[in-house]
């Protein structure tokens, strides 16, 4: 199994093996000019940690930036990252004074849901209104960094796995997706795992 995650020019490998991992590499360096920067530890505002059992992924001096950029940095935690009242609506409340921040901090959120997969779905709802958020919109982005608050040291946890096929995770505007020898090659924005 390998890990790979592509941004731009910087591409990020782990396999589960040193014999597929330098094969990934070779493949890899025929194709585009590579420079080996050792054991990953820090990329994109995104943390590993390197433990016995796998790879820990976390964005947690991210997250802070965020909660602090919000002015939210001694805010109570919350239990949820939404509210239990009906869904958000285009046309309740009135207009959120700082339209300009409500979109820096929503897509700061959609960033973090990278190792933060339980506030996906509350990022993608105040994401909805970014074209004109109201202040219920900017309550419920508030929601989702109190619990944030509460979080702070939650990430993705990279175990070893017996899964031998391929599943692939894209995330992208755009992509050239070529396969060669049997290994998926990217550019541009794409997480695979073989």
């Amino acid at each position: 199994m390998a890990y790979i995650l592509l941004y731009v020019d910087d591409i990020i490998l782990t396999a589960s093996s040193d014999e597929l991992h330098k094969s990934i590499i070779t493949l890899l360096s025929s194709e585009f000019a590579m420079k080996d920067l050792g054991q990953l530890s820090y990329f994109l505002d995104i943390i590993v940690t390197h433990n016995a059992g796998g790879l820990f992924l976390s964005q947690k001096k991210y997250a802070m930036e965020i909660i602090d950029r919000a002015g939210m940095s001694s805010c109570k935690s919350s239990p949820t990252p939404v509210d239990t009242k009906p869904k958000l609506s285009a046309t309740s409340s009135t207009p959120f004074e700082d339209p300009t921040l409500y979109r820096i901090l929503a897509r700061a959120l959609q960033y973090l849901t990278f190792t933060r997969f339980d506030i996906t779905y509350a990022v993608q709802q105040v994401c909805l209104f970014m074209h004109d958020p109201k202040d219920e919109h900017m309550q419920a982005l508030k929601c989702i960094l109190r619990y944030i608050q509460g979080t702070i040291d939650h990430g993705l946890h990279l175990y070893p796995s017996s899964i031998s096929t391929l599943v692939s995770y894209i995330d992208a505007d755009w992509v050239d997706v070529r396969v060669r020898d049997g290994l998926l090659l990217g550019i541009g924005y794409l997480l695979v795992i073989i």
